[in-house]
């Protein structure tokens, strides 16, 4: 049975199909879109609009950007020498947060996941490969996620890189701050173990 009209119900569908959404997110979102201010629902639509048609991938690190080179890339004052490679636009900001890494990244829009029929070919890889072989890079950190792809995507990035004679690095990983050791999975115990710096 139908509760609301076909708009209402048009529009709790086109909410539930964002990520992170339920049914329920939806119809709340989807009320609250229609209790808004008319003028305040046009600058969501055209916030929305323009974001579609404007934003594009940066030519060099294939961040999300909407000029032809991100801001990043085109500071003379980052070191372009150093690469960061994250796996997607949200972790290259995650980073950016910190205020300290004064390199340069490159976004791969993904990770390498057979069991998901991701390959290779299906982020950007070949980029990044061409970027090296045409840019005075002297060092790749590879920073993507401590999951099983992620792992997966640096070991086959650090197989690649290797014979060029770049250095490959990789993040850490290990205890997070404030994290109780006992509640903490023994991968990532090992890890932090591995990863220990001399105080």
């Amino acid at each position: 049975m139908e509760y609301y009209s076909s708009h209402i119900n048009r529009l709790i569908e086109q909410l539930s199909h964002l990520p992170g959404i339920g049914a329920k997110s939806a119809q709340r979102l989807a009320f609250h879109i229609l209790n808004m201010p008319r003028e305040q629902v046009d600058q969501l639509t055209s916030a929305i609009t323009d974001a579609r048609e404007n934003v594009q991938y940066c030519k060099c690190c294939y961040t999300l950007t909407d000029k032809e080179i991100c801001p990043i890339c085109s500071n003379p004052k980052r070191d372009h020498s150093v690469i960061m490679v994250v796996e997607n636009t949200r972790d290259l900001a995650a980073y950016e947060k910190t205020g300290k890494f004064e390199g340069v990244y490159h976004v791969l829009h993904g990770a390498i996941s057979p069991m998901l029929g991701i390959g290779p070919d299906d982020i950007r890889l070949k980029e990044l490969m061409q970027r090296l072989s045409r840019d005075e890079v002297k060092e790749v950190i590879i920073a993507t996620n401590s999951s099983l792809e992620g792992e997966t995507t640096a070991m086959y990035i650090s197989k690649l890189i290797k014979p060029t004679g770049i250095k490959v690095s990789r993040i850490a990983s290990g205890v997070p701050v404030g994290g109780d050791l006992e509640y903490i999975d023994e991968v990532t115990l090992l890890r932090a173990l591995e990863g220990r710096v001399e105080l």
